[in-house]
């Protein structure tokens, strides 16, 4: 077996359109009262400008602090947080569709580590977006919690399977 090379430090990139206006998605990021509705479960509060405020998933007993370093409503949000090795960033994007709809792009930059770490924390937050814009999707556009996040890894799946690699 060959040993994993990368030549440049990839990032996870996904997107969805959401079927409602921009200022609607970019409130949803940024006030803990929509966001915990599809994502975490509490929040220290609102996203602002070079403010820092902790997110909590209670499922997880997990809880990070997140500082947001750009705030451009409502096209642009940039967040520093601890990724799986050291600190990544997120950069959401909005753009304006036709019909009162959202282009929502978001990115994780700055992996760390060996190439087999980075490729895995590359796909982990590929995964872990993916659910989160779905999420938002589903109850920006219908009212519905899916409990994505929840619901992803149950209780002891992680250490039923940190081996099967």
């Amino acid at each position: 077996m060959s040993e994993l090379q990368i030549s440049q430090n990839p990032d996870s990139k996904t997107g969805m359109v959401i079927r409602k206006p921009i200022e609607v998605v970019f409130e949803a990021l940024i006030n803990p009262a929509i966001t915990t509705q599809f994502w975490f479960t509490a929040s220290s509060g609102w996203l602002e400008q070079g403010k820092t405020v902790t997110w909590e998933w209670a499922m997880y007993a997990v809880a990070v602090e997140v500082t947001s370093l750009v705030v451009e409503p409502p096209t642009k949000l940039v967040l520093e947080w601890p990724g799986y090795v050291g600190i990544t960033q997120v950069t959401w994007s909005l753009q304006p569709q036709p019909n009162q709809t959202t282009f929502v792009e978001v990115a994780e930059t700055g992996f760390s580590g060996t190439a087999e770490s980075i490729q895995q924390q590359v796909v982990d937050s590929t995964e872990g977006f993916c659910l989160v814009l779905a999420g938002l999707k589903a109850w920006l556009e219908h009212g519905i919690a899916l409990n994505l996040v929840a619901d992803r890894f149950p209780a002891g799946y992680h250490n039923a399977h940190e081996h099967s690699n």
